[in-house]
């Protein structure tokens, strides 16, 4: 069925160019899977895991062993007795050393046998670990990917409504000066103006998070990103009924998958556990060489062969403990597969869902973009004929600069819902991103980057602000 799981609107290919000197998504996502620390450590951690089977395999295999000794031993004495007690001294120089090679095979062990079989598992695990690990990486580059992306269309649309009500503040105050509107329209402008520096400065500081964000994964920042273009495929999933997507990623979800192995593995550490209270045989042989030069000189050869049998018969209770307590574990990781199982089934649900979600939002919030358009053009008429007040004209081009953030934004949680459902599905891979980045067009040029050499993100600017006149100086 891993087939059938496909997303239509990824297989679309917009051959849409992009400035050179541009990093797209894919450009991204291959500095973080070279750099990012976690996606590193996930692949030495499974490349560790990996040598658990050799050095299980290892107990099977025969255990040679090579041994050499020397030692030198002197002696003084006097040889004496009944007839001569101060008899001649004597002194005995004697050295003796040797070597010997010792063989060691297994040929009953259930404890070893056991362990090579968990080893399998745990390999496996690792592997599937290690996939899931890669695929948590594509979505944490692609939000931090975004969250730049949002926090640029963020601050451009709070600099544009500043300018704008920066060009309202100095109408109102020409209006005012002669005589056509009140001081208070004045005031309201320039508390709109003031806070409108006050968003951008946020806004300044939202972008330099999300650029360190980016940074945190990729290991530098980036100088240009490309962004979405106005043609943008809205395709919803293939297939369209939610419960398919469910089953599959039941299935094939990595997370799921590895809680299921884990499972498995704790199983078996039940049995290697009560391999403490089975028999062990195994064959020894050894050749060795022994010489002794002194006063005689002794050269001996030895050669042994035997198999060894051994039955634990009581070791106080300790292995019948260490059975109850992998009993207890196999039951932890039985609630934890349930746990993992019931969360995929939520993950996979709600990142369906929020793709027709999206869908639907991101056709609403255009529509709202035109309607706030029109609606601003409109209030603007009223406003220069006196129908309409300078809070109408700040109200309406509010909602029309709040409509075009919402707008970009709900482009950028409609790619991520994409890639969230294909990863509860088990199949978010390296392609996914490479195809995402065929709607990606336009390079827009990022800010000075903090702390490397620039100018900082976040900086106050001096600010012209239209001189105000008095109250009734114009009335």
């Amino acid at each position: 069925m891993k087939g059938i799981i496909t997303y239509a609107g990824l297989a679309i290919a917009l051959l849409l160019t992009s400035t050179v000197n541009a990093e797209n998504l894919v450009e991204i996502y291959d500095k973080a899977l070279r750099s990012d620390p976690a996606i590193r450590e996930a692949e030495a951690r499974m490349m560790a895991t990996l040598e658990k089977k050799p050095q299980a395999r290892a107990t099977l295999l025969p255990q040679l062993d090579l041994g050499g000794n020397w030692s030198n031993r002197i002696s003084e004495g006097k040889r004496s007795n009944e007839f001569n007690p101060e008899g001649p001294p004597s002194k005995t120089d004697t050295d003796n050393y040797g070597w010997s090679v010792d063989l060691q095979q297994t040929i009953f062990n259930t404890d070893s046998w056991r362990r090579l079989r968990r080893s399998d598992k745990e390999v496996a695990q690792a592997r599937i670990d290690y996939e899931s690990a890669r695929q948590d990486l594509i979505l944490r580059v692609a939000e931090a990917y975004f969250n730049v992306l949002a926090s640029q269309d963020t601050l451009a649309s709070e600099r544009a409504t500043k300018d704008a009500i920066a060009r309202q503040l100095e109408q109102s105050t020409r209006r005012f000066e002669v005589g056509l509107i009140a001081i208070t329209d004045v005031k309201e402008s320039q508390a709109a103006y003031d806070d409108a520096i006050a968003l951008e400065i946020a806004a300044r500081r939202a972008l330099a998070s999300a650029k360190e964000a980016l940074r945190e994964v990729t290991g530098e920042y980036p100088e240009t990103l490309a962004t979405p273009g106005d043609e943008f495929p809205l395709i919803p999933p293939e297939p369209l009924i939610e419960q398919d997507w469910v089953d599959v990623a039941l299935q094939q979800n990595s997370a799921l998958e590895s809680a299921k192995i884990g499972v498995e593995i704790s199983r078996s550490n039940i049995q290697i556990a009560k391999a403490g209270h089975l028999p062990t045989v195994s064959l020894s042989a050894s050749y060795g060489d022994n010489r002794t030069e002194g006063t005689n000189v002794n050269d001996t050869t030895s050669k042994n062969i035997g198999i060894g049998f051994s039955l634990p018969i009581f070791s106080g209770g300790s292995t019948s403990s260490a059975v109850q307590e992998q009993v207890y574990l196999h039951r932890a990781s039985r609630e934890n597969y349930e746990k993992v199982a019931r969360s995929t089934e939520r993950q996979a649900r709600d990142a369906y869902l929020g793709v027709i979600a999206e869908i639907a939002r991101v056709r609403a919030l255009a529509r709202s973009v035109e309607s706030n358009q029109t609606a601003l053009e409109a209030t603007e008429a009223g406003y220069d004929v006196g129908t309409r007040t300078t809070v109408d004209v700040l109200n309406s081009r509010e909602s029309l600069f709040r409509a075009e953030t919402q707008y970009a934004r709900s482009k950028y949680d409609y790619l991520m819902n994409v890639l969230k459902l294909k990863q509860s599905a088990g199949t978010l891979a390296a392609a996914d991103v490479s195809e995402i980045d065929n709607w990606l067009k336009v390079s827009e040029q990022l800010d000075v980057i903090p702390g490397r050499g620039g100018q900082p993100d976040v900086q106050m600017e001096e600010t012209t602000v239209p001189t105000q006149p008095e109250a009734g100086s114009g009335e």
